[in-house]
């Protein structure tokens, strides 16, 4: 026997015996452990060898990223820390150490092992919340001034299993009070707790072993960097309509974070998005069907099972229960009309304002574009009169032109990307000549070209970009940024710039990150995004939202500049109109509610811990529940508008914070168009 089996066995002996001594009380066995079958085994090899051979990273799967492959793997499992703890982490040491020799083997017993422990603990977990809700209302004690730590990612394992019922006692009292500040009756709470853990239970039993190597596969991919993932045989016929998702349904982009499904993004001018109740950075919890359907707990899901539930036929609507990113402290329900994103409201809009500033008025242009699209069939076919961003664009800027606008404005804020050739075309349409982004694979370096000469538009001209500002976007607004082509306003964009390509693989396919965005100044996309020249206040929460939210997200860097002519630079111009912007954001009251709403979300999300004392709780949301409608109120008195009654009576298809922001956007743009020609600014 090999050194290696035999500390696999001695390993696997330790898990036998303590599995055993735990559960003895009140184990029923009733999961079948797991093990992993002969073309898993070779299908794992293979996934290794294509990272190592094709990933951009050039990573290699060694001793230092073995470590990092076990740790994503624990948090896979158990993100919540309340399963497995520090005596058990301790055991498995070993096996951290040496899991890149099992995966270059395809040795798949050690994950197996650790998965079988997790499942035997959930097991035991919920089997012990369901025997403690049968009368929660006698044994659960909710004057006892105890707190739940809600951070987990500084939140400690426990020490040993002596410590795991304590703690799932908490959880189940936190539960019941989020169910009480929900007006819940007490015998509605109690069947309630009944439906949501005898279900997890059954979900429980239903875990296969192609799961587990799902899981333990994306904990390779993923430690190469959080684009990459593998695609199950089981998950290939569905990986279409996972990736479709925001195209149909509601229009959102899903991804996992804990045991929660959180908004990475909403699809501009999709169900969601114009619905204004859903916002990047909610966490769903819970899906129900029809407007008053039962909700289904979605806690700990997979999510293409999540994404199954909020799928359904066009004109039906999805319920969805939500811990909001603005008031995590609580939970709301939502319902949202199915539909498919309609490709004319997708198409770039325009308007046309008038501003007043320095004593005159000018007339600014305003192009909205959503996304980069493109319809390629068309393009493929040789139709000059394909559909697309560029060629809506051309005919918005000639129109606008007729009507002689002083200055425009490109409003880029939410537009999640697309067309990496409809961002180059769009913005050739501004410069005369030259590249506009590099793209680096692991073995080169190319660069996409603007070779028309004709510029579309010659005058000043101002980007919006937010959080939400993603891939394309930034590729646009990084080019305008560095030749010195434009404004640049709003807040740091998403940093999304790397691609990644979808690959066959056995029965499988592998998404992995083959090359990386870089302006035509070197600087990387990913990572930072493209910052504004002049910011606004960030309403998505950095943390919480874009790439570097995201665990092991590739981190900015740069190559070497290509060669372009910028024009002059706008350096001289920024800061009097940064001044300039700050002084009215001083006066507007706007800006001062858009500022205090976003402070008091902020403080509600750095709460490490959550009282289980019922009446504080109670007490602490009667107080927030005022302090938001003071808020909304104060608001709506400087508007001349009457006071609301409660918060339920917010319309939620307001536009707000949009439309706070657009009026200092065009503020600024009017400035910019008097200092441009001041100072002699020539675009041509």
């Amino acid at each position: 026997m090999t050194q290696i089996n035999k500390l696999i066995h001695r390993l696997w002996a330790v898990l036998v015996v303590a599995a055993f001594l735990y559960c003895a009380p009140r184990c029923h066995a009733q999961i079948a452990e797991l093990t992993f079958q002969a073309d898993q085994s070779q299908q794992c090899i293979a996934i290794v060898n294509a990272l190592e051979r094709d990933h951009f990273t050039g990573k290699k799967l060694d001793k230092n990223m073995s470590g990092q492959v076990f740790d994503r793997y624990i948090k896979f499992l158990d993100p919540g820390r309340h399963l497995l703890t520090q005596a058990d982490l301790d055991e498995f040491q070993p096996l951290k150490q040496l899991m890149y020799k099992y995966l270059k083997t395809g040795n798949l017993g050690p994950a197996f092992e650790i998965f079988n422990l997790y499942q035997s603990r959930s097991e035991q977990r919920l089997e012990y919340i369901l025997e403690l809700a049968k009368s929660w209302q006698t044994r659960i004690d909710f004057t006892k001034n105890e707190t739940l730590v809600i951070d987990y990612d500084h939140k400690p394992f426990i020490r040993d299993t002596s410590g795991l019922e304590p703690l799932w006692e908490k959880e189940l009292k936190n539960h019941i009070i989020n169910l009480k500040i929900d007006k819940t009756p007490d015998d509605e709470i109690s069947e309630t707790l009944k439906k949501i853990y005898s279900n997890r239970l059954s979900s429980l039993s239903q875990t296969q072993a192609r799961d587990v190597f799902q899981i333990f596969m994306n904990a390779v991919t993923m430690s190469f960097d959080p684009h990459s993932q593998y695609f199950a045989p089981r998950l290939s016929e569905d990986f279409d309509i996972h990736m479709k998702l925001s195209l149909e349904g509601i229009g959102a982009v899903l991804q996992n974070e804990y045991e929660y499904t959180k908004v990475v993004r909403l699809i501009a001018k999709g169900p969601a998005d114009k619905s204004q109740k859903l916002a990047p950075g909610d966490k769903i919890i819970g899906v129900g069907q029809g407007q008053d359907g039962e909700i289904k707990d979605t806690i700990g899901q997979r999510i293409d099972d999540v994404v199954k539930l909020i799928r359904g036929p066009k004109d039906t609507y999805v319920r969805l229960k939500i811990i909001p990113a603005r008031k995590a402290n609580v939970t709301a329900t939502i319902s949202i009309k199915r539909d498919e994103v309609k490709l004319e409201e997708q198409a770039a809009q325009k308007k046309v304002v008038d501003v007043t500033s320095n004593n005159r008025t000018y007339k600014l242009g305003i192009i909205e574009i959503p996304n980069f699209y493109i319809d390629f069939d068309a393009f493929h076919r040789g139709d000059p009169d394909y559909k697309s961003t560029t060629g809506d664009v051309t005919k918005l800027l000639l129109q606008l032109k007729k009507e002689k606008i002083d200055g425009l404005i490109i409003d880029l804020r939410d537009n999640g990307g697309g067309s990496l050739k409809e961002a180059n075309d769009l913005t050739g349409l501004f410069l005369k000549y030259g590249p506009t982004v590099q793209i680096k694979t692991k073995f080169r370096v190319s660069r996409l070209y603007d070779e028309d000469p004709q510029i579309i538009y010659t005058g000043p001209l101002m980007v919006l970009i937010n959080r939400m500002s993603a891939s394309a976007s930034e590729i646009f607004a990084g080019a305008v940024k560095d030749y010195h082509r434009g404004l640049i306003v709003g807040t740091r964009s998403f940093g999304k710039g790397t691609v990644q390509e979808l690959k066959p693989l056995g029965d499988g396919r592998l998404k992995m990150t083959s090359a990386k965005f870089y302006r035509v100044s070197g600087q990387s996309t990913q990572h930072r995004g493209v910052e504004p020249d002049i910011w606004f206040p960030e309403i998505y929460r950095p943390k919480d939202t874009g790439e570097s939210a995201l665990d092991g997200a590739l981190l900015w860097d740069h190559i070497d500049a290509t060669r372009y002519s910028a024009y002059v630079s706008l350096q001289p111009v920024i800061k009097p109109l940064d001044d300039a912007y700050k002084k009215r954001a001083e006066k507007s009251f706007g800006i001062k509610y858009l500022t205090q709403r976003i402070q008091l979300a902020e403080s509600l999300r750095e709460q490490k811990n959550l009282s289980l004392n019922l009446a504080d709780r109670l007490k602490t949301d009667t107080a927030l529940n005022n302090e938001e409608l003071a808020l909304e109120n104060n608001y709506r008195e400087q508007k001349g508008e009457k006071p609301l009654a409660s918060l339920e009576d917010i319309d939620p298809e307001r536009e707000e914070i949009k439309e706070i922001l657009t009026d200092q956007a065009q503020y600024i743009a009017a400035d910019f168009i008097t200092l441009s020609r001041k100072n002699g600014y020539n675009w041509q």
